[in-house]
């Protein structure tokens, strides 16, 4: 009687569930068999098989290790009814019965129920304690000690307003990351970027679909066809929300709280409290009548703050690489990245005021000006959607380009390698194959990534990452990290958490000129001050993300 009971319940759950929570990975647990027999319960014939099947936008993919057995192909899901047709390794149609229990599917075919569960990828393990926080507490140590070295006036430091930064990221961090209620608030959040991205697929899906099928075919559904998109849709979204008021207000929280804990000028306080939801050029806009008067300390300071965060459109393309097709990972990544931008806002500061302590008077008064981005809703959403469709076009361009250098860069250094010998030393004696950039950045930046918190096994592969980030871009980097993710490169799941930290955010060189360019076209006058606190920025944006990266590590 108990199988009866539990398939209706299941039955039941399935018609209330929506048919978007097939998508995503399924790990095997069980395979039963409800035909009639002698057992009173259910019991299962198999369990513990290396098992995986992932469903995607209209595909499904799926490995058995022990065999091995991989096949894939497209899928329908209908009145609870699911239809595979396979295409490798052979055309086929099974259908299945489709039963859901939130994180529990039941695939039913002919009496025998193959059971599945989706488990986060991003399960983090227990570790020591004490390493712990002796490693994060050294990694912010030598982080201060890094700034305090390339400080412009070191006997000027306020060290107090630096400390009492550094206590608003730990709070920030436990608030978000361990708080239930904070978490929970910005895990609702992480859902509603994640819903907006399924909104983009439908205009996607509308674009580029096969008619004849209904999905979009495999060699469209790439970078260019379903993340771009995303960076076009939030650019809109964004400029809507502008027009409505409701980003000024909250940049102005934000702001006020700034000021008021660390005793900042009202411009600077703006300026940075607005990087954690526009762009580095679009952000200063908010303090522009200031611009032509700000001290070289409250310059910087702005500087850092567009070098350590990141803007909103592009948020949710950062959570489209990590995130892939399951709503579930996207709803994590999509809570990291914005505590990150939130938390390096005050990293910021800290760093800039190292950097660049403030010695002269400034502005105390607190206002946003007004940023007229058009007459009504609908020319805000038509302006927002042409910025968003110059940045996409940009970023596609710039990836497109980098990456293209990049592999130049590792040809010729393959073929160096290959005529030295040095290729087979490495293959021999470290975790690389060949010369390499991704080998020489690694080795640059591992120590680095070491003192952040990252496990030795991983520290290559980070340093490598935050090399990518800041010579190239944080986009190159982020295709990186999904790769990695998704090839099952790293050795610890913490290690993805905190390259999620260290990348988010505009510290790279290309940036430089973007501030000298954007900031310089509203404040002409500023130019010869931007262009000389360039690679200041540069290194306070960098050190403000590894600050983040670094408490963060310690917390989770």
């Amino acid at each position: 009687m108990k199988k009866y009971i539990l398939t209706t319940i299941l039955i039941l759950n399935c018609i209330l569930s929506s048919g978007e929570n097939i998508t995503g990975k399924w790990f095997f647990k069980n395979i039963y068999n409800l035909s009639d027999s002698d057992s009173t319960s259910i019991k299962p014939i198999q369990k513990n098989l290396d098992y995986i099947i992932f469903f995607k936008n209209g595909t499904f993919e799926y490995q058995l290790q022990q065999i091995p057995l991989f096949a894939k192909g497209n899928w329908k899901l209908k009145n609870n009814k699911i239809q595979l047709l396979y295409s490798s390794p052979e055309d086929t149609l099974r259908t299945f019965n489709v039963l859901i229990n939130q994180n529990i599917l039941i695939l039913e075919e002919n009496g025998v129920n193959f059971e599945f569960e989706k488990t986060s990828y991003l399960t983090l393990k227990k570790n020591n304690l004490l390493n712990t926080l002796t490693r994060g507490f050294l990694g912010v140590a030598s982080l201060l000690f890094l700034a305090f070295c390339f400080s412009q006036d070191r006997k000027s430091i306020d060290w107090k307003l630096v400390f009492k930064g550094l206590a608003i990221q730990i709070i920030f961090a436990v608030l978000i990351l361990k708080a239930p209620l904070v978490s929970t608030g910005f895990e609702f959040v992480g859902k509603i970027f994640t819903k907006i991205i399924s909104f983009t697929q439908d205009g996607t899906m509308f674009l580029f679909r096969s008619f004849s099928s209904g999905t979009i075919e495999a060699p469209l559904a790439n970078f260019a066809i379903m993340i771009l998109p995303t960076v076009i849709f939030f650019s809109a979204l964004t400029s809507l929300f502008y027009y409505w008021k409701i980003i000024p207000k909250i940049v102005y929280v934000f702001a006020w709280l700034m000021k008021k804990t660390l005793n900042l000028s009202g411009p600077e306080s703006v300026g940075v409290a607005g990087n954690i939801f526009l762009g580095q050029t679009e952000s200063p806009l908010l303090v522009k009548p200031y611009l032509n008067k700000m001290t070289m300390s409250e310059m910087l300071c702005l500087m850092c703050g567009g070098m350590a965060t990141i803007a909103g459109g592009v948020l949710a393309a950062y959570i489209g690489f990590l995130g892939g097709s399951d709503p579930l990972e996207q709803i994590i990544f999509a809570k990291h990245l914005l505590a990150a931008s939130v938390m390096s806002a005050p990293a910021a500061v800290i760093s800039s005021k190292i950097l660049f302590p403030e010695k002269h008077k400034f502005e105390e008064k607190l206002s946003i000006s007004k940023n007229e981005i058009g007459d009504s809703a609908l020319e805000a959403v038509s302006n927002g959607t042409y910025d968003g469709l110059k940045l996409a076009v940009n970023v596609g361009a710039m990836l497109l380009v980098f990456i293209g250098l990049v592999s130049m860069g590792n040809y010729i250094l393959f073929k160096l390698g290959d005529w030295s010998s040095i290729n087979l030393w490495i293959s021999e004696n470290t975790r690389y194959n060949e010369l390499s950039l991704n080998l020489i950045l690694g080795y640059i930046g591992a120590p680095i990534a070491w003192l952040v918190g990252v496990c030795k096994e991983d520290m290559l592969l980070v340093g490598q990452l935050l090399g990518e980030k800041t010579v190239l871009n944080e986009f190159v980097a982020y295709v990186s990290l999904a790769e990695m993710k998704e090839a099952g490169k790293f050795f610890e799941e913490k290690s993805i958490i905190i390259a999620t930290y260290i990348l988010c955010g505009f510290a790279n060189f290309s940036s430089i000129g973007i501030q000298i360019g954007g900031i310089g076209a509203i404040a002409p006058k500023r130019k010869g001050d931007l262009a000389k606190l360039g690679i200041l920025a540069l290194i306070g944006g960098t050190l403000a993300s590894l600050f983040t990266a670094a408490i963060v590590g310690i917390i989770i």
